[in-house]
């Protein structure tokens, strides 16, 4: 029995990597909720979405730009990347859904294509940038840092698919499954691709070669950025050109009639990144001192403390509706807790008294001397008449209170 059938028929999900002595069992689902399964494919899309959103939001102050401003242009990017990286995919197998329209939708299996992704989320981003005041190059410099973050931990999700691979090879890395054997002898029965034979993992290529762009550009980002979009420049050059090696070995590639998209799209993109680059560096020489960074300019400065004060604001209020809430006695034993007595009383036989819960102060009128006897006794008749009062306006109100209660 040939090697892809017998892998097929003992356990198609079994990946092994002959030459590194690993075999193991990779199922696409990872989990079922209430009978709805969730690949791993979802998640670890996600997972990279959120490391990358993570960075770019640590780094944000760095490149000059305002986290409540930008976040808009962030998740417009993330959803304008899911449609582009979709309709991309669908676009190059238009014979496949042409007659299911429900499955266009369907993306927990696989179907997103990085560069349909990556033109949908500049796309987006770009129109919500604009309308929310965030400078683009800038942006652009960020979120490609994120982008390489995402790739590199989203291209997994292909190994949890068994699919992304190439062609045949004896190299270190070579790898089958019965899945993949069971699609090559499917779309291959040429025979130009033996399925009884390991592939190249190009999944795990492109993800190291991603994962070294973003080391790269990362340090480059912090040392040695000299202009504004200068980081998404070489993003595009360093992922088109392994992209463009990289898919040259795959088995799997989108056509655009006998050429490979994806070899089309990394020869345009790289080309083009690679003249702006040199233009962007010419320029910034010819500046000179004249020109600044983004993040060091007015403007940059301005916004920032505008968000840190609207921050603080946000923070202060936040504050004084703490204080300002209720006391847990309620409302009645708060006024009864308000009530304060003032009394001065002085020596010469003048007197003021003020109870603050009545915002009024009664002024003593200047008397002749009086004995001690009798200015003792006039001080006792007014406390006693104010406490009377105050007891007094304190049942009323505690027995309006029951009654309000009780209705």
């Amino acid at each position: 029995m040939a090697l892809s059938a017998l892998l097929t028929a003992v356990d198609p999900n079994r990946i092994s990597f002959p030459k590194l002595g690993i075999e193991l069992t990779v199922d696409s689902t990872a989990f079922t909720v209430f009978g709805f399964s969730v690949t791993w494919y979802g998640v670890l899309i996600t997972v990279g979405m959120m490391i990358a959103m993570i960075y770019a939001f640590s780094r944000m102050r760095k490149f000059g730009l305002d986290s409540d401003r930008a976040i808009d242009g962030i998740i417009g990017g993330i959803i304008g990347g899911i449609i582009g990286a979709r309709a991309y995919y669908v676009l190059f197998h238009w014979e496949s859904y042409a007659g299911d329209w429900k499955a266009i939708f369907n993306i927990r299996s696989g179907g997103l294509a990085i560069y349909g992704g990556i033109i949908g989320a500049l796309l987006i981003g770009s129109i919500i940038c604009k309308l929310r005041k965030v400078r683009l190059f800038p942006m652009f410099d960020l979120v490609s840092l994120g982008f390489l973050i995402g790739q590199c931990i989203g291209r997994w999700g292909n190994f949890m698919n068994h699919e992304a691979f190439g062609s045949n090879t004896d190299g270190l890395f070579g790898m089958t499954s019965g899945k993949i054997a069971a699609w090559i002898s499917s779309n291959y029965p040429d025979g130009s691709v033996n399925p009884d034979l390991p592939v190249h993992p190009c999944f795990f290529y492109e993800s190291m070669w991603c994962l070294l762009g973003f080391i790269i550009l990362h340090i480059v980002s912090k040392k040695v950025r000299k202009f504004d979009g200068q980081i998404f420049l070489m993003y595009v050059i360093w992922y088109g050109t392994g992209r463009f090696f990289i898919e040259s070995l795959r088995t799997d590639s989108l056509y655009a009639g006998t050429l490979k998209a994806s070899q089309i799209v990394a020869v345009i993109s790289v080309s083009a990144a690679l003249i702006l680059l040199i233009i962007g560096f010419a320029r910034t020489k010819r500046l000179g001192s004249d020109y600044q960074l983004y993040v060091n300019t007015d403007e940059s400065r301005r916004l920032l403390a505008e968000a840190d004060e609207r921050n603080s604001k946000g923070i202060e209020k936040d504050d004084a509706e703490e204080e300002s809430a209720p006391s847990i006695l309620g409302d009645d034993a708060a006024d009864r807790k308000s009530i304060s007595i003032d009394i001065d009383i002085p020596e010469d036989g003048s007197a003021e008294v003020s109870a603050s819960d009545t915002n009024a102060k009664e002024s003593a009128e200047a008397k002749p001397k009086k004995t001690e006897e009798e200015i003792n006794a006039e001080k006792d008749a007014r406390i006693e008449a104010l406490l009377n009062e105050i007891i007094s306006k304190t049942k009323a109100e505690s027995e309006a209170g029951q009654g309000t209660d009780k209705k």
